[in-house]
């Protein structure tokens, strides 16, 4: 049965597993990065504002961190299960940086988030801001090393295949951390991932400031969340220039279905259309707002430069890729087309929001937020935690019908001694699993934030430094 299919099955399970975990991703290595900002804000002033607004959304972050470990523990479990023929393929590549991932980055960060943890009234106070910004790294050179993972899975760098084994096998480690996707994807993925965790900060601090809780407080915590959305936006914009530049070298046919070009296009007609309506395929539209030259710019910084279209790529890559059996190297054009958009839309929408609230919370403003503003920032979070998550879609689907772009196509990769059923059912178990733990974790960071600062903290770190005796 069509609906039995274990590649498809095991593509399912292995998207909903990617996109449930990278709900807990960004808000870790944002939040772990804006913690130890506000608790470097702390130490270096004593004010205890900071010290509130460093144990709040320190709780925000534990709880996400638990929930995250587990997610990205049982995604790698499917590499064995559901993908072993890839896997094989391709793990003496695949494994170092994953094995870099777990033995050095995550146990360096679980280390010092235990004493970071453990360490309040232990630990010197400066030896303790230590520990989150350990943390904070920690997890920054995890995601490095992930990424550098799927870069190779985009751009095969720093191996060579060996014919009899029938395995890419790594040579140069050096060129595989400094492969050029992973160079531009990395700082897109943080400055997103601090796009996500600021937009909960101004969420929560929004949350208390509507009720008139807390008032000096998150007052402090709402401009830095504002703040931090629009330095976080122009770092996304910058580092995605970087990042098209990379994917159209590397991946042609990936930026072609972003814009669901057919045709080689240059100059004025390579125009970039910001909204389309038409059929699914691409083919027809029906009504499009489309920029002259802006497709040109995003490919290859020129006005004049050429966009390879889908047919002319299908014809090269049928003739130079023939052993695969394909004819058809587009991926889903609806889902790439779509996704691209909302993930350039959601972000920049979250950064509107940001700029009018930084006016009217302004100094000498003369009328306060209206009740209708504070529901909007409240319920603004969701805004760049789904451009994030589009954006990794668009990455991964762009990329078909290749698991390793030009090596191997993910027909190819799934593991052959498992069925149908047992995909679906693992499926099924998973998803429900992760449904019911997902709303543990939301009641958990609901409360949690609902709660506020806990002002009544009367503790010895709560003493401005200059007094502090080590």
């Amino acid at each position: 049965m069509e609906w039995l299919d274990p590649l498809a099955l095991a593509r399912w399970q292995f998207g909903l597993t990617t996109v449930y975990h990278y709900l807990f991703v960004p808000l870790t290595i944002g939040m772990a990065l804006i913690s130890a900002i506000f608790q470097t804000a702390w130490v270096r002033t004593g004010k205890v504002q900071y010290l509130h607004l460093t144990r709040l959304f320190g709780k925000i972050l534990l709880i996400n961190f638990a929930m995250g470990v587990v997610t990205g523990i049982v995604q790698e479990f499917q590499f064995g299960m559901n993908w072993s023929d890839y896997s094989r393929f391709v793990g003496d590549v695949f494994g170092a940086p994953l094995a870099f991932e777990g033995l050095l980055a995550f146990f360096f960060e679980a280390t010092f988030i235990g004493l970071w943890i453990f360490g309040w009234d232990k630990l010197p106070q400066k030896l303790h801001l230590a520990t989150i910004w350990c943390v904070s790294i920690g997890s920054i050179l995890s995601a490095y090393f992930i990424i550098a993972a799927n870069a190779f899975m985009q751009n095969p760098v720093g191996y060579e295949y060996n014919a009899a084994t029938n395995r890419a096998e790594l040579v140069d480690f050096w060129a595989l951390l400094t492969n050029p996707v992973a160079l531009a994807a990395f700082p897109h993925t943080i400055f997103g991932a601090l796009m996500f965790a600021s937009g909960v900060v101004i969420s929560v601090s929004a949350w208390h400031l509507a009720r008139g809780q807390h008032t000096e407080t998150m007052r402090i915590s709402l401009k830095f969340g504002l703040w931090a959305i629009l330095v976080a936006t122009a770092g996304v914009v910058i580092t995605g220039d970087q990042l098209g530049l990379a994917m159209y070298a590397t991946q042609p046919m990936k930026m072609a279905a972003a814009e669901a070009t057919y045709n080689t296009v240059c100059g004025k007609d390579a125009a970039f259309s910001l909204f389309t309506l038409g059929t699914p395929d691409g083919k027809t539209d029906l009504f499009s707002i489309r920029v002259p030259y802006l497709l040109s710019v995003l490919s290859n910084h020129t006005l004049d430069g050429c966009v390879h279209g889908i047919n002319d790529l299908n014809a090269e890559y049928a003739v130079k890729y023939a052993d695969t059996g394909l004819t058809d190297f587009a991926p889903v054009l609806w889902v790439t087309y779509w996704a691209f958009r909302w993930m350039i839309g959601l972000g920049l929408l979250h950064a509107f929001i940001a700029v009018v609230g930084l006016w009217v919370t302004r100094k000498g403003a003369k009328n306060p937020p209206a009740k209708w503003m504070w529901k909007i920032a409240i319920w603004s979070y969701p805004l760049a935690l789904g451009a994030n998550i589009v954006g990794w879609v668009f990455t991964e689907m762009g990329r078909q019908p290749w698991i390793v772009f030009s090596l191997m196509t993910t027909q190819d990769g799934v593991s052959p001694g498992v069925s149908g059923g047992e995909v679906l059912t693992s499926l099924i178990a998973f998803t429900a699993i992760y449904a019911a733990l997902a709303v543990v974790e939301i009641r958990l960071i609901i409360k949690a934030a609902q709660k506020g600062p806990d002002t009544s903290e009367t503790h010895d770190e709560a003493t401005p430094v200059s007094s502090v005796v080590y």
